[in-house]
């Protein structure tokens, strides 16, 4: 039967020996084509993967190889074509190899990511921007051996001659290489991770981070809107993260009382007494009381009434602030700052400062949870007989034209 093939293509013409050997290259190599990725990889399909096509798509770029292969080795025996042709179908086929090769490991690289991302850990050290680099060396060297490969030289030739363009290259990268060292330090030292929710006004940012890459960091800012931050300007500017505050377990209120200073004064026991029906106040104002009484009775002898100490209603509105906080089951008092402290005053009048924290650092419930506070003290105020300092409004002003 191979006689008879070889004795009928003989007597044909060289143009068509020729035409009959390139459609039987190309159809071997089709079929082989045809058998690997539509026979074998559909068999293999239910064995790989099923969270992602990454490994399929690095298989099927991988299984390009072999027609690429047989082209390339096949040529030689097509009969009655010029060297040329030979040469430069020979050194397609094989630069296309190397693109396929490429691809292969580019795509194993980011399939390796993927299953790194599915481990708990790969929130903390993420390596996104390192496989990146190493999928830029491969392309580089790919690039390198494509182009080697096409004009039939070493690629020795090739590394020889970037000395003199090491500038330029310098130049061209100079993003990946302040990117890499950013990368890099920003996983060292542990400074961002996915997850976190960072503030960076001078790139409008506030949100959570939703990926960090070589060259960039995504933030999806609380309107939904996506910021893209280049990661080496996370190291050169300044950025607030609030991962500490999340891994606490408590947020800050640090939010004041303005108290008109014409309010305040001192109390006398009447008033006193009536404050004890609150229970955060007993204790305090049974030592406050004592403490004063023994204080006056050593320090007072023959002098004026007027240097007597007396409670007032300032220092005890403090007092039931902080009893009220501490008892509060939704603050955190357990390790954690909680303090009631006076500002200066000044022309808006005397600020009362809260400082504590939350147990919770769920942003919708510590707004409640300081809102629910300050509705409290603001209501409880009268008790005190102080008032909240507030500028006049057109209302008051009109009250008093009217009166």
């Amino acid at each position: 039967m191979f006689e008879q093939i070889t004795t009928y293509l003989s007597g044909l013409a060289p143009w068509a020996q020729s035409a009959v050997g390139l459609v039987a290259l190309a159809l071997l190599s089709l079929t082989v084509n045809y058998i690997l990725k539509d026979v074998i990889l559909r068999i293999a399909e239910p064995y790989l993967d099923g969270k992602t096509k990454t490994i399929d798509k690095a298989a099927a770029w991988l299984a390009t190889v072999a027609p690429l292969l047989i082209i390339s080795r096949g040529i030689a025996y097509v009969p009655n074509l010029p060297a040329e042709i030979y040469d430069g179908v020979r050194n397609i086929a094989q630069a296309l190899i190397v693109v396929s090769v490429a691809m292969a490991i580019v795509l194993a690289l980011a399939y390796a990511n993927e299953l790194y991302e599915r481990l708990p850990r790969s929130k903390n050290r993420p390596i996104k921007g390192f496989i990146q680099v190493i999928k830029i060396l491969v392309l580089c060297g790919a690039a390198i051996i494509m182009i080697s490969v096409l004009i039939d030289q070493s690629p020795l030739l090739l590394l020889s001659g970037l000395g003199a363009v090491t500038a330029v290259l310098l130049l061209v990268f100079k993003d990946t290489i302040l990117s890499l060292v950013a990368s890099v330090q920003l996983t060292t030292n542990d400074m961002l991770r996915v997850g976190d929710w960072i503030e960076m006004p001078s790139m409008q940012a506030d949100g959570d981070v939703i990926d960090i890459s070589l060259h960039t960091v995504k933030v999806q800012n609380f309107d939904k809107t996506i910021t893209t931050i280049p990661t080496h300007r996370l190291v050169s500017d300044a950025y607030r993260n609030w991962r500490g505050m999340s891994d606490a377990g408590g947020r800050r209120i640090k939010r004041a009382l303005t108290i008109d200073q014409n309010s305040v004064r001192f109390m006398d026991d009447d008033e006193v007494a009536a404050l004890k029906r609150f229970r955060v106040l007993r204790d305090y104002l049974d030592k406050k009381k004592q403490e004063i009484a023994d204080w006056n009775e050593s320090e007072l002898a023959g002098e004026d009434a007027v240097n007597a100490r007396r409670i007032t209603n300032i220092g005890t509105l403090r007092a039931y602030i902080i009893g009220y906080l501490k008892s509060h089951p939704e603050i955190n008092d357990e390790g954690f700052t909680l303090l009631v402290r006076q500002l200066p005053p000044g022309p808006e009048g005397l600020p009362i400062e809260i400082y504590c924290f939350t147990s919770t650092t769920n942003w919708g419930e510590y707004e409640r949870i300081q809102a629910d506070i300050f509705d409290h003290l603001l209501a409880i105020l009268p008790e005190f007989d102080l008032k909240i300092f507030q500028e006049p409004s057109g209302a008051d002003f009109q009250r008093v034209l009217t009166n």
